[in-house]
């Protein structure tokens, strides 16, 4: 179904986002009945990857770029600019519900050139292999110039243990300046629940949770369903001190849990910026709470000494030109409709050099990268 193009750019690109989580949500449902998981390993430390991780982010990228193609799209997984995409992956639907509330006066403005999308087609790709599947979320942020502003996060397998089946799809979103949609919050939490990393601990990370004072800890995977507990308000803060998370991890998660009064950051409190010029890693660290955030920021200034502190940086931009090159996909839609007005989708072919450079950044990024 066709919108106007009177609505705001913003609340197309959200609507958009939330059809096509629920067909990303059903491509990996569909995989795993099937039970062939066509699992890879990436190469980092418990980097996997999925057919439904490689088929959901074809989906999703390849409807965004047909509705909205000019707008930078960047995603997790790397797919051959060759890649062909089937009819039936191309989303075209535009969710009505979101389309039934006002955009904020602030953002109904916005240009192409202004939103950068982050999508994690799967993200707990590890829970998904090995059955813990309340961890699974997909993702899709916008940022709109540098900041998390609108986020989609779906459960394909929310309650499968008491849905047959594998559980029914759940989808929360949310815009900045006009709240989050889907979910239900606890009225309150009693202590100082934290959450944190399942499987990739380590004495840093242990450390900086410690110095939070934690009255309990949960230990979960995927940074989508970790957001997702203090969004429900199941856990007051999630602390992750390593570099192993993405801006595809948090960009979604961060622009719901702040349109709810919470905060997400690097461990010094500073924000993380999503332009489409910035190195994908989240260098700072992840910190992101319910309320109270600068108490937290200072108990890790206290309690955590400052050389170990020193190894986590603040995200610093990359020249536009290469990180361009490294991380826009470029994708050929399987689909005699898809043209758009500036040529078909996929022509370009990622330059030998900017391949080189590309595996040679992933390489340095991943020397003692312990992701989710």
């Amino acid at each position: 179904m066709a919108v106007s193009e009177s609505v705001p750019l913003l609340m197309r690109l959200v609507s958009a986002s939330v059809s096509v989580s629920y067909r990303a949500a059903r491509i990996a449902r569909d995989v795993l009945i099937k039970g062939d998981l066509g699992i890879v390993d990436k190469g980092g430390k418990n980097d996997l990857q999925t057919e439904a991780d490689r088929s959901a982010q074809r989906c999703i990228i390849a409807s965004l770029h047909k509705q909205f193609p000019n707008v930078a799209i960047f995603g997790e997984e790397d797919l051959a600019p060759t890649t062909k995409i089937p009819d039936d992956f191309i989303e075209t639907e535009f969710d009505q519900d979101v389309l039934r509330h006002e955009c904020p006066e602030n953002l109904r403005n916005i240009n192409n050139d202004d939103v950068v999308i982050w999508v994690d087609p799967l993200d707990g790709t590890k829970e998904f292999t090995e059955g813990f599947l309340d961890h699974v979320t997909v993702l899709i942020g916008i940022a709109v110039k540098g900041v998390a502003t609108a986020g989609v996060i779906n459960q394909p397998f929310h309650n499968f243990e008491e849905i047959p089946k594998y559980g029914k799809a759940r989808c929360i979103w949310g815009v900045q300046g006009l709240g989050s949609f889907g979910f239900k919050r606890n009225a309150h939490l009693e202590g100082n629940v934290i959450t944190t990393t399942r499987s990739h601990s380590d004495y840093t990370i242990t450390k900086t949770v410690e110095a939070c004072e934690p009255t309990e800890v949960l230990r979960v995977g995927g940074a989508g369903h970790k957001v997702l507990l203090l969004i429900e308000k199941k856990a007051h803060a999630y602390v992750f001190a390593s570099i192993g998370c993405k801006k595809w991890d948090t960009c979604a998660p961060e622009a719901i849990l702040q349109s709810l009064g919470g905060r997400l950051t690097d461990i010094h409190g500073h924000p993380i910026p999503y332009h489409a010029n910035v190195v994908h890693n989240n260098t700072g660290g992840v910190l992101a709470t319910v309320a109270n955030h600068d108490w937290y920021v200072n108990k890790i200034k206290e309690k955590v000494d400052s050389e170990t502190l020193s190894k986590f940086e603040s995200v610093k931009a990359a020249p536009p030109s290469l990180e361009s090159q490294l991380s826009q996909q470029t994708l050929n839609i399987q689909n005699s409709s898809s043209k758009s007005a500036n040529g078909k989708v996929g022509e370009e072919k990622e330059p030998n050099a900017a391949k080189q450079e590309r595996m040679a950044r992933k390489r340095r990024l991943e020397e003692g990268d312990s992701k989710l």
